[in-house]
């Protein structure tokens, strides 16, 4: 059925107060089981299963994939089959509370493959282990208590439409509605797209083959179904292959079976992904082979079998590329977000202007988390991460505590592009204290890198909490159990993206490694941290005395220059054509920082289901439209899921078997 809402007069007109007694008298459902121990235990499992496959996309692509959908499909699907066993089914708040707790703990990995993982390249030392666990937890927490106090402005008066947020609560209401049918057949959707795409990524791992193979059957070499699928335009053409001279595999230039890329290419759209390949061709086909053969760009090595150059995506990245990357994605980012005035100015009038209020009363007071709970935790919990942040980081007191209030501000405008929009800007807003705190103390990398940490982790956590809170709210959910299951997935979601981050990113680290390289890889390129760290270094070279200068050569500096006019048009043009210019400058600028592999598999994938769309759009009867038109995001996820998580299952045999 229809989900009941207010009309755009009544949400002009009508008091908060008569909103709140609307919702009370109309939506919400006190009586119905939410937060309980099994709805609990569901999303703390799922959502560590669903932190760990965002904690592998967002080390190969930088992007963090949203679990909200895949959540409440799964938990619909796992307690729809457990009912047929006798299991009393699901109700569809408690459906709403796993689905919370999942996309908290989902939301958790960004800080681990962006600034922390930038801090530990910037220190040469891994992060503890505890640290990394509790650093996360607090300042998690501490966007639980920054965002309830902007619920009741953002959600209960402005019924502001957070877009994600929405979607999960339709589908949760389709769910459990007489259209449960066709639920049920997206769940399916999303669990056959996971065992086809886990088997594939199965015989396709090398680890896993070679311990079946070898160490239990006792062959002498396993037989691996190819990963990378070009072998034979190598065989074929040879060095006439080869772009201005330099190999296209040393550059990453391949063809892979990355079905996790795949999938993630569906869910992310032709647009972007299109912009993403774009960068790719202009960087690993042009650019990079024209600065090699001028010998702007050195080798590495140099092969002493065949007397070849030995180059590598990484050292390509890492010495020259990453530069002309880092400087179209900052200036697109900060453009994109300071091209948009109303958003910035709209967060602060809507929190400080006061509206009509009615004489009834507050008849949420009992339901809603107390605004004494945040005006009391904010000061004490941001303490603690103040004191975590000096005594386990080295930032100054005064920087931490001035951060703080940086926290709030950057929140406002976080949270309010997330209500306008679903998407929350992060990135280009971590800049902000980068740049700012970078320019204060340019000797001291960690004070830019965790005041950076700090904020985004806060200004994200809070935005998502909004997010998660929207559908609870169109369903009729108590607030204060919302509010618990946040912190519950908080939980779940730091525990096992910290346990599983060392097994599967630094599994033969030892003391005295150069950190990144063991970190970076043909697997994991952390695109997010490689912009972390390359604004970090660049306001070392600015603002540091005697500092790293000598970094950027001029062929560096002139393709910075002409990268940041570039992204400061393009986002300026497709800012004001209201989103109809055709390349994002962000996602061209991305393109340059992953692999290509990737890159190319998720172009592959967001090809593949808009020619689908294309085809059979229409054809609402025909099976290819249920499955990849309207099943499209579930199947998406399944193909996520399980490839990455039997792809992190092959680098753990690796680590723990081999």
């Amino acid at each position: 059925m229809a989900i009941e809402q207010l009309t755009d007069e009544q949400v002009r007109t009508w008091t908060r107060e008569q909103k709140d007694r609307w919702w009370f008298e109309k939506i919400y459902r006190g009586d119905m089981p939410q937060l309980t121990l099994r709805s609990a235990l569901m999303g703390f499992v799922l959502g560590g299963l669903l932190s760990a496959t965002n904690l592998y996309v967002g080390a190969k692509t930088g992007w963090t994939l949203g679990v909200g959908l895949t959540s409440v499909i799964l938990a619909f699907a796992l307690f729809r089959v457990a009912s047929r066993m006798g299991v009393r089914d699901m109700t569809i708040l408690e459906n709403n509370c796993t689905q919370s707790i999942a996309t908290a703990a989902g939301y958790m990995t960004g800080p681990l493959v962006s600034g922390m993982a930038a801090y530990m390249w910037v220190e040469n030392k891994p992060m503890d282990l505890s640290q990394m666990f509790w650093f996360n937890v607090v300042l998690s927490v501490l966007g639980v208590l920054v965002a309830f106090p902007m619920k009741r402005r953002f959600i209960n008066d402005e019924q502001q439409p957070f877009p994600e947020g929405r979607a999960a609560g339709v589908v949760l209401d389709t769910l459990y509605t007489s259209q449960a049918a066709v639920g049920l057949f997206k769940a399916k959707a999303l669990a056959f797209a996971a065992a086809i795409a886990g088997f594939i990524q199965f015989i396709s791992g090398e680890s896993y083959q070679k311990y079946l193979q070898e160490k239990l059957v006792g062959l002498k070499q396993a037989k691996v179904f190819p990963h990378y699928l070009d072998t034979w335009i190598y065989d074929l053409f040879g060095k006439n292959a080869y772009i201005f001279g330099v190999d296209p595999r040393q550059l990453g230039l391949r063809v892979s079976l990355d079905l996790a890329m795949f999938g993630a290419g569906g869910l992310m759209g032709i647009r972007v992904a299109l912009s993403m390949l774009l960068g790719v061709v202009i960087n690993f086909m042009i650019v990079v082979p024209w600065m090699i053969n001028i010998g702007e760009i050195k080798p590495k090595g140099i092969d002493a079998a065949t007397g070849e150059a030995i180059f590598g995506r990484a050292h390509v990245l890492n010495t020259w590329a990453l530069w002309w990357g880092i400087a179209l994605m900052v200036t697109a980012a900060m453009t994109g977000l300071f091209a948009k005035p109303k958003v910035i100015i709209s967060a602060f009038t809507a929190l400080f202007t006061k509206r009509a209020t009615d004489a009834s009363g507050d008849v949420l007071r009992d339901i809603e988390l107390p605004n004494w709970v945040s005006i009391v935790g904010v000061p004490i919990v941001g303490a603690v991460g103040v004191w975590m942040a000096h005594e386990w980081f080295g930032v100054s007191w005064i920087f931490g505590a001035t951060s703080l209030p940086m926290i709030i501000v950057l929140t406002l405008i976080a949270a309010n592009s997330t209500a306008l929009t679903g998407i929350t800007p992060t990135g280009s807003l971590s800049k902000i204290p980068q740049f700012m705190y970078g320019a204060l103390d340019p000797k001291h990398a960690p004070t830019n890198l965790m005041t950076g940490v700090m904020c985004v982790e806060v200004s994200s956590n809070a935005s998502n909490l909004l997010m998660d809170i929207k559908p609870g709210y169109m369903l009729g959910a108590k607030p204060r159990q919302q509010a618990i299951g946040h912190c519950i997935g908080i939980f779940s979601g730091a525990l096992a993206s910290a346990l599983i981050f060392y097994p599967l990113f630094l599994p033969k680290y030892k003391p005295g490694d150069n950190i990144q390289e063991a970190m970076v890889n043909d697997t994991f390129a952390f695109p997010g941290a490689m912009q972390w760290k390359g604004v970090s270094d660049l306001v070392t070279s600015i603002f540091g005395d005697g500092g790293s200068g000598s970094l950027l050569t001029q062929s560096i500096v002139t393709s910075m220059i002409i990268a940041a006019c570039v992204g400061l048009v393009m986002e300026l043009v497709r800012t004001f054509s209201k989103g109809k210019f055709p390349l994002s400058p962000l996602a061209i600028g991305l393109g340059v920082v992953v692999p290509p592999d990737s890159t190319i598999a998720m172009a592959a994938g967001a090809g593949f289901f808009w020619l689908m769309h294309r085809l059979y759009g229409e054809k609402k009867e025909s099976a290819m439209n249920k499955v990849f038109v309207d099943s499209h995001e579930p199947v998406c996820a399944g193909i996520v899921a399980g490839a990455a998580l039997v792809g992190i299952g092959d680098a753990l045999v690796k680590a723990f078997l081999l």
